[in-house]
């Protein structure tokens, strides 16, 4: 038997090095209304869904636009990245395939979009992988609430127990292990501020997927 029967997988800045697109995206989108991008504002908004982040941005900046207008916005910003520029972060296609090739399932719980994660899946052709995915906008909230990864473990038919989780941020991190599930904290340059609270929050901790083969920790996974 399996150690774990399932794996889940955050989007942005664990599958996929796609956050310098919303570095970019937010200092044009504000920078385009005379506003200015707080430091803080990758901190504030960690975890939340599209949803919550674009109704974040309405409140905090006083947007005329709508939240759905401001996601529609931010969705034709971001979409040709997505479709052709975002990278694959080092290891995943392995750890993918691994874990593929042993039967255990493969679930994605994300705060992106479903339309741009539909377009980098298919752009590096690995949506065929994911049994099930969920996005935050699907449940009441988003992470670093459990919601998210209860319902992607739900679909699956997994106990949250018999699931290992990645995922880049602390919020990601709090949200999977609220869920009950083992938790490997990831680098991302985008999130290295908080990379000690990272460790101190998941079981694992790794600067890149590779590190799992090198160091054979990929056999601790099933």
């Amino acid at each position: 038997m399996h150690k774990y029967d399932g794996a889940i997988f955050d989007l942005d800045g664990t599958l996929v090095d796609s956050m310098w697109v919303w570095e970019k995206i937010d200092l044009d989108f504000l920078g385009q209304r005379g506003l200015t991008v707080p430091e803080d504002i990758g901190v504030v908004t960690a975890g939340m869904s599209f949803t919550e982040t674009a109704g974040y941005f309405k409140d905090t900046f006083q947007l005329k636009e709508s939240v759905e207008e401001i996601k529609a916005l931010w969705i034709r910003m971001a979409v040709d990245y997505y479709s052709h520029e975002v990278l694959l972060k080092p290891g995943a296609l392995e750890l993918l395939n691994y874990f593929k090739e042993r039967n255990i399932k493969i679930g994605l719980a994300t705060s992106c979009s479903r339309e741009l994660l539909t377009a980098v899946l298919q752009q590096h052709q690995i949506d065929k992988y994911f049994e099930v995915i969920v996005t935050s906008c699907e449940v009441d909230r988003g992470k670093p609430h459990p919601d998210v990864y209860l319902k992607t473990a739900e679909k699956l038919s997994i106990m949250p127990e018999k699931i290992i989780a990645f995922e880049d941020t602390v919020a990601g991190a709090m949200s999977a292990k609220s869920a009950g599930m083992t938790v490997v904290g990831l680098y991302d340059e985008y999130s290295h501020r908080h990379q000690e609270e990272l460790k101190s929050t998941a079981d694992f901790y790794l600067k890149s997927m590779t590190e799992l083969f090198v160091n054979k920790l990929h056999e601790k996974f099933v």
